[in-house]
């Protein structure tokens, strides 16, 4: 799974959330077209998502693997994005 499509499965399930739809299709049409989506966006992304109860519609929707698996690649890029505190 790539990130656009782990956006993209958020966006699919978010049409009852307005503020969520709007973030989930701006990344997806970010990534769609070869830019960038911040981590502080995609973090909301995520987080928003757990808000709304939309874990257990992805894990019913499109099983326990596919979600971890757009769990992990969205993890993966806030990580790769966030930067490093130096003490």
């Amino acid at each position: 799974m790539n990130l656009s499509d782990a956006t993209r499965m958020i966006l699919a399930e978010s049409a009852a959330f307005p503020e969520l739809m709007r973030a989930a299709r701006d990344a997806y049409d970010k990534l769609a077209a070869g830019r960038r989506v911040h981590h502080a966006d995609l973090s909301w992304i995520l987080r928003e998502a757990c808000r709304k109860d939309l874990y257990g519609v992805l894990i019913r929707k499109h099983g326990t693997g596919a979600f971890e698996d757009m769990v992990v690649v969205l993890s993966r890029e806030i990580d790769r994005q966030v930067p490093v505190l130096s003490r």
